[in-house]
């Protein structure tokens, strides 16, 4: 593991002195923001508690690539500063929030996991840095992610491998691995990831923690991504509430983003009390082609259960389409196609092999190929929202199997060549647009974290977030209290 760091000292003051106590680093930015209100807590306070968890943890799962300990402190200070004066510049001034290195962040390197960048530190923020800086939220740092967020695990050249805290012998899942391995310890509050495949919720579910895509182009993005019409970037916390915190900040049109849609909610959480009655939800197991482990699947049915207990209107039934999957893998692949092309003779040799053999297997497609795929995704996205107009949700797996091993993209001894075939519940919704979130529901045998998918029409994000909301509320979450099976002081 190799970490970039600017955890330079400062001197204390009595202001300044560090919590001797961490539970302020067990909290909510719902709750933070109580304390903050009150003058029972400060986001200096909230944001060392943070960076004691980073420092504690962070060995043992890799998940920060780079922390800002100078910079995060700075922040925190003019965030006590307006809370003390009453002046605070948003609900989530002075939470802790961490950004994908995927993400240009004034001051922080952007290396996407990748030999052919370099640490140059960053001279502007992307749309989502921008807005949360001048929400006050306080940037911790960046988190870890595969090489230009190419596959659904989380393992780079430059920074090495993530581990699940849940187990550190296992994936967390990726592409955002880093940034939901942090959010089941809570090294910060709020993690910004980018899902273009699944790489929000697939992270999410293997580490036990809610993620959200949103709808397309309503949270603005620029530089654009590797396939910018894939790609939604979202939340990963530890609840609903603290998802729509963040997304109330960086869910607003940036005309910097020739894809950004206007429309967004004015609050994403206006419906989040509104419960399930009234909502028919479709519960498809396998969306009728994919094969899932039965354990998830059983986790899965009794969140259906669950789901239906809490007033839902629950039908099994499937949407009524084929595997998407040579769709996806036209796209996807002609993007690394894109990508390597781009890139020296000497920098091609510095990038992951699976990349590589990605874009070889793109050289033997022709144009007509991929403009037919690109009129299959239409009449998949078709299909879809016409599917939405008898069923408000519809409810999958998050994943179809455990996490399996660190270091591999499919599980060892599978026989699978790709993680679009244990993934198969999450890459639909890209091509579609469409949002779609994982909730955490439960365990295996061996302990280790299980998913639900609920996915909505275009624009039906918030109705999405309520569903997940009421679930949540009435099947609370359990978070790892340090990274297992390692010992920690």
């Amino acid at each position: 593991m190799h970490i970039l760091t600017s955890l330079s000292d400062t001197d204390d003051t009595q202001e300044e002195a560090e919590l001797s106590d961490t539970d302020l680093g067990n909290l909510d930015a719902g709750r933070l923001e109580q304390l903050f209100q009150r003058g029972e807590a400060s986001p200096l306070e909230a944001t060392r508690a943070a960076l004691d968890r980073i420092e504690r943890f962070n060995d043992a799962v890799n998940a920060y690539v780079f922390v800002d300990r100078e910079g995060a402190e700075s922040a925190a200070r003019a965030s006590t500063r307006r809370w003390g004066q009453g002046e605070p510049l948003s609900p989530i001034d002075g939470i802790p929030v961490s950004m994908k290195d995927l993400a240009e962040v004034a001051g922080m390197p952007v290396r996407s996991g990748s030999l052919t960048t370099s640490n140059a530190r960053c001279e502007h923020d992307c749309p989502p840095a921008r807005m949360l800086r001048e929400a006050g939220a306080i940037l911790l740092g960046k988190t870890n992610t595969p090489e230009f967020g190419w596959k659904a695990v989380t393992d780079n050249k430059v920074f090495g491998a993530t581990c699940n805290p849940w187990d550190t012998r296992l994936t967390p899942g990726g592409s955002s691995g880093g940034a939901a391995a942090a959010a089941a310890l809570n090294m910060g509050v709020l993690h910004q990831g980018g899902d273009s495949g699944g790489s929000v919720r697939i992270p999410a579910a293997f580490t036990g923690v809610f993620g959200f895509k949103p709808t397309y182009g309503w949270t603005p993005q620029w530089p654009p991504a590797t396939e910018p019409t894939l790609s939604h970037l979202g939340p990963i916390t530890r609840s609903v509430e603290d998802a729509v915190r963040m997304l109330n900040v960086i869910g607003r049109y940036d005309y910097r983003d020739p894809y950004a849609v206007r429309g967004q909610p004015e609050d994403w959480g206006a419906d989040l009390d509104q419960g399930l009655h009234g909502l028919r939800i479709a519960y498809s197991p396998t969306l009728g082609y994919a094969e899932v482990d039965e354990q998830i699947a059983a986790r899965v049915r009794e969140a259906a259960r669950d789901l239906e207990r809490l007033g839902a209107e629950v039908v099994e039934v499937h949407p009524g389409f084929e595997s998407p999957l040579e769709i996806f893998q036209k796209l996807w692949f002609t993007a690394s196609l894109d990508l390597c092309q781009q890139t020296s003779d000497e920098q091609r040799e510095l990038l992951d092999p699976g990349l590589l053999a990605n874009a070889r297997t793109a050289e033997r497609w022709s144009a007509l190929d991929l403009f037919r795929a690109l009129t299959r995704r239409a009449e998949l996205t078709g299909r879809l929202e016409h599917f939405n107009q008898d069923y408000h949700l519809l409810m999958t797996p998050s994943v179809a199997i455990e996490p399996f091993e660190v270091g591999h993209e499919v599980p060892p001894g599978s026989g699978m060549r790709d993680w679009e075939e244990w993934a198969p519940f999450s890459y639909p919704f890209n091509l579609s647009q469409q949002p779609a979130a994982s909730v955490p529901c439960g365990f295996t045998e061996r302990g280790l974290p299980v998913g639900f998918q609920l996915a909505g029409g275009k624009h039906d994000d918030v109705r999405v977030l309520r569903a997940c909301h009421a679930y949540m509320q009435a099947h609370p979450p359990r978070f790892p209290s340090a990274p297992d099976p390692v010992e920690m002081a």
